[in-house]
Formats: C-alpha cells, structure tokens, sequence
C-alpha cells in the first residue's frame, strides 16, 4: 500500500499544470482595429505564459450581443470582455463622460480625461467584481449624412442613429429621433429606412461600407468615446502570479497601442471615405456654435445628474 501511495504522489507530482482558456466576446467585427488590438493581446498574453494561458476571440457579438458583454464577465459566464464604455451610463454618469458632446475632442484631451475617469470607473467597476485592464479610444466623431449639414436645424425630423444615452439626448436636442442601432446593424437600418444619419467614427464608416448609404461626411470631432477590456476579479485572482503579471504588462502595451492605432485609424479612415465617393468636408462656423450650445446644454444636465464620484472626473479634467 506505501508503494502505491509512493506512485500516486509521483503521478500528481509529475502531472502537468493545466493550461487556463478563456473565451472573451467583443462586440465589433474581425477587421476593426479595436478587434485587431484585443488579438494581438491575446497572442501576447499567450506568448509570454507559454501558453497557460488561452484567450480565444469570439468577435461581433457571435458568443454574447453586445448589450449583455459587461454583465456575462460578471456573473462569470465569460472570464473576460469588451464592451463600449458609455454603455455604463445608465449605471453612473462617470462611464459617460467620455460621450458628453465637446468635453474633449483630441486625443490629447482625451487622454487627460481617460487619466482623470480611468481610477473613478476602476473603483465603480470593482463593487462589480470586475477589474478594468485596458481602455482604447476611437477616433473623434464625424456626422454622416446625405446632403451636407450646414445647421444643426438641418438635423431636425432626421431618424438619428444612436448607440448610448448622450446619443439620444444628442439627437433628441438636435429635434431628431433617435434610434438605437448596433455597428453591426448599421448598412441594414440605412438601407430600410430605419435611420437617415448618425454621428459615429471614420473607422466604423468605412467598416459599415457608408458610401453605400450616405453622401457626406464632416469632422465635426465631437467626442472621443473609448471601449474597454474588463476581467472577472475572481477569475483574475486564481491566475498564478507570474500570469497575473503577463496579462497585466500586455494589457498596458495593448492600451499604448491601441492609442496609437486609432489615432492612425483617424487620418486613413478619413481618407478612405474620399476616396469611395463621400464628400468629406468641414463643419460651418455656424453647425459648430450649434452644436456647441448642444454640448453646453447637455454637459448642464449630466452635472445636475451626476454621482459626486462623476462630478470629481470633471473638476479633475478641468484642472
């Protein structure tokens, strides 16, 4: 019998480690670069463990829609996920603030405020059993159209694509109807009638194929919201320490990419909607001071509506 316990703790002693596999949903198809980012993360991560560790994409919402990503990473169905920030917003205002019209237009305004929300929604996300490990911007949002917007007076009785909260009340102030419509969903709600114009970004133009359904496109560089990659904090917290710290160190080279990538995205995607037959073309001084009086109005209304832990995201940005 000591033999056989001898042979047995042998066996266990000998037995390889088994390889942790995760599957992770995002919403947006295999040729957008947010996808393309998450992927080379996922082969960093598994590079740098040697493979103990295994993400395996299910992009467009083939595993999990959109809508429901944040809340499968918490009930663990999913280890982990992306999902379009300012989703959040009807939980609190300070996942939001990244939508809110005007608040920050560059990049280098919005990374500032990234700096100034990223440990507000880090603290918001863990009450959710969620740990945040990075956050990519698109590039700054553009008015799609047919027929060049000279006033937000144009945009009246248009049915508006909407993809969050501050959409909708965008399009709501601007005397539009909006209309909630998934990226994925874009071409068909254009081609059916279902939505006549949408503000969104040059990447998710091209992607959708815009030229097939509209006519002009300006820069109007309205906000630059952000997506981001969330993990389970239980899932997290049973990965070996060496893999924690892998996935933590991709995470920040995937979020110093992505950066990058969609600041690139901005100036070629752009250029490939000219090139398709869009006319692109500058926002008039008077479309801009309406949209303008829009953003104040609304940014009026976010702070009347605000959690305190929002409210210190602006006054820290605005320092």
């Amino acid at each position: 019998m000591k033999h056989v316990i001898a042979f047995t703790a042998a066996l266990t002693c000998a037995a390889p480690a088994f390889a942790d596999a995760w599957d992770m949903p995002t919403p947006y198809g295999d040729s957008t670069f947010h996808t393309q980012n998450i992927a080379q993360f996922a082969d960093d991560v598994r590079e740098a463990t040697n493979g103990d560790l295994d993400i395996t994409l299910h992009t467009a919402g083939s595993l999990i829609p959109h809508a429901e990503i944040k809340n499968a990473v918490r009930s663990r169905q999913v280890p982990a996920g992306e999902f379009f920030l300012s989703r959040l917003s009807n939980e609190d205002l300070a996942y939001g603030i990244d939508s809110q019209p005007l608040v920050a237009t560059s990049y280098d305004e919005a990374k500032k405020l990234w700096d100034a929300q990223k440990p507000v929604v880090t603290e918001l996300l863990a009450e959710q059993g969620l740990v945040p490990l990075f956050s990519v911007p698109w590039p700054a949002q553009g008015l799609y159209t047919n027929g060049e917007i000279a006033t937000v007076d144009d945009l009246n009785g248009l049915r508006f694509r909407a993809y969050n909260a501050a959409l909708e009340e965008f399009a709501t102030l601007a005397g539009a109807a909006p209309v909630q419509v998934e990226a994925s969903n874009i071409p068909q709600a254009f081609s059916t009638g279902q939505v006549q114009a949408m503000i969104t970004s040059p990447s998710t133009g091209v992607n959708s194929t815009a030229w097939d359904f509209v006519t002009h496109y300006s820069p109007i560089n309205a906000w630059v919201p952000k997506n981001i990659v969330v993990v389970n904090q239980r899932v997290f917290d049973k990965l070996s320490d060496d893999t924690k710290a892998a996935v933590l160190a991709a995470a920040a080279t995937a979020e110093t990419r992505g950066w990058e990538m969609s600041a690139a995205e901005a100036e070629a995607k752009t250029a490939e909607l000219a090139a398709n037959g869009i006319t692109v073309y500058e926002p008039s001084a008077a479309l801009v001071e309406g949209l303008q009086g829009i953003g104040t109005k609304m940014l009026d209304n976010w702070k009347g509506n605000a959690s305190d832990a929002a409210l210190s995201i602006l006054t820290t940005y605005q320092q």
